[in-house]
């Protein structure tokens, strides 16, 4: 397995992803139209919302012949990683194209990596490494010269330097949803359109603004992701039927990728090497928010509740028993506890977002941790001693990386959801529940 160290992975470029949601141009005449991420001229090239435009959101770019996508404006943080979503418009035949880069302002652009092909409906993605320093512009050139359209959308940048890492501070997040996170009654996710989770949620995080409502995105998760791109973030959600690897260089959603990996309340249990992946990934460097809620919780009635999930996932899994140092106990518990460590050095406790003095539960279990492991309780229950049972939210260290462990959903869940679900608003029932997850995710992610 190799050692990856995920707390200095690349974040998004300014602006980015671009999703093609803002700006109105409807006829394939060269012109030039403001996007999220800035000024791009689309030759041969529309902005298309008809129900044959493959599409997240409301749009994305239509081109035809030898059209083009191209940026009127530099990169000056420059480029790593780039993802571009690509799918065939209508029933369209299959078609070719490219990525382009120019480091001199459009004076002149080379051929990023290998031409693709394009031959399904879906939207899927292909992954370029430009790794240049700014500045740095791209173009999208359609090569096969018919009358077929591709769309494209999705486009996501990663800001490029030297040595790895950009100094910013921002990390990148990703928000399990492959494990029937959505199952019964439960949305936890950044966004849900549909009953399907989108990789990237719509509208594009770009849009985001200090004054940003959560209700932007619609899933139980969606203020915890509003608020972390609020703090200079990038999230996304991984999506049901995608693979969970790591050191998997051909999947865009390896977990090398990111700097944290958020699992609320999984509702399927991990297979080996999903648990080899999530380990391993801890181990080196990565940051695990866990989430459980109480015993015999399974919304799905697969016969694993998320408990037995997670312990599943800390006792069988290749790499290291027990890596984490305790365990979640079968236990069902609702109550609202002042029963926090003091401890005011503790960054997730005390620190950017705020002093964390209360926690409630709505039916959660509790954590038992390993004697002389790296554990640390933080919230214990409240009539308990502060000792190695009755605990509610504990943080720990595998390797060079972080682990937090909550065991209720219910903190986390910010009251919105699909249509026909029944959720509640704990994000926002106790102002210690929103700096309670704000500041362990800044943990995980070494912000902090």
């Amino acid at each position: 397995m190799p050692t990856v160290d995920v707390a200095t992975q690349n974040v998004s470029a300014p602006g980015f992803p671009e999703g093609f949601e803002t700006g109105t141009k409807t006829a394939y005449a060269t012109g030039s139209v403001t996007l999220g991420s800035g000024s791009w001229t689309l030759n041969d090239a529309l902005l298309g919302n008809t129900a044959s435009d493959p599409k997240t959101g409301t749009q994305s770019a239509r081109v035809r012949n030898s059209g083009s996508l191209s940026m009127n404006f530099d990169l000056t943080g420059g480029a790593g990683v780039v993802i571009v979503a690509h799918a065939l418009y209508g029933s369209d035949a299959s078609g070719t194209w490219e990525l382009w880069a120019s480091s001199n302002s459009g004076s002149s652009y080379a051929k990023v990596g290998s031409t693709i092909t394009t031959s399904s409906t879906t939207l899927s993605t292909a992954s370029f490494t430009v790794n240049l320093a700014g500045p740095v512009r791209l173009q999208v050139r359609k090569t096969d010269g018919s009358t077929n359209r591709i769309n494209f959308d999705n486009i996501t940048v990663e800001s490029y330097a030297s040595g790895g890492g950009t100094g910013t501070g921002g990390k990148k997040f990703l928000f399990d949803a492959s494990h029937a996170e959505l199952a019964g009654n439960a949305d936890w996710a950044l966004d849900v359109d549909g009953g399907v989770t989108p990789r990237y949620p719509t509208p594009a995080a770009s849009g985001i603004t200090a004054s940003t409502s959560e209700t932007y995105w619609t899933a139980a998760l969606s203020s915890w992701g509003v608020a972390l791109v609020k703090l200079g973030n990038t999230v996304e959600n991984l999506p049901a039927g995608t693979a969970i690897t790591y050191g998997n260089a051909s999947n865009p959603q390896d977990l090398a990728n990111y700097s944290v990996f958020v699992v609320d309340e999984p509702n399927t249990l991990f297979t080996a090497t999903e648990k080899t992946a999530i380990v391993s990934f801890v181990q080196h460097g990565g940051g695990l928010f866990m989430i459980s809620d109480h015993t015999v919780s399974d919304r799905n009635n697969d016969g694993y509740d998320s408990p037995a999930i997670w312990n599943d996932l800390m006792t069988n899994n290749s790499v290291q028993a027990n890596p984490f140092g305790y365990s979640i106990a079968l236990t069902n518990i609702s109550e609202t506890t002042s029963n926090v460590l003091a401890s005011p050095t503790n960054t997730i406790l005390h620190g950017s977002q705020g002093d964390v003095t209360q926690l409630k539960f709505s039916n959660g279990a509790t954590l038992t941790k390993t004697s002389g492991s790296a554990a640390v309780p933080l919230i214990w229950q409240s009539t308990a001693s502060q000792g190695n049972t009755n605990i509610m939210c504990l943080s720990s260290t595998y390797g060079t990386g972080r682990v937090v462990c909550i065991t209720d959903s219910s903190p986390a869940d910010d009251g919105t959801g699909s249509p026909g679900n029944t959720v509640y608003p704990g994000w926002t029932e106790l102002a210690s529940h929103a700096k309670l997850h704000l500041n362990a995710s800044l943990w995980l992610a070494k912000l902090q």
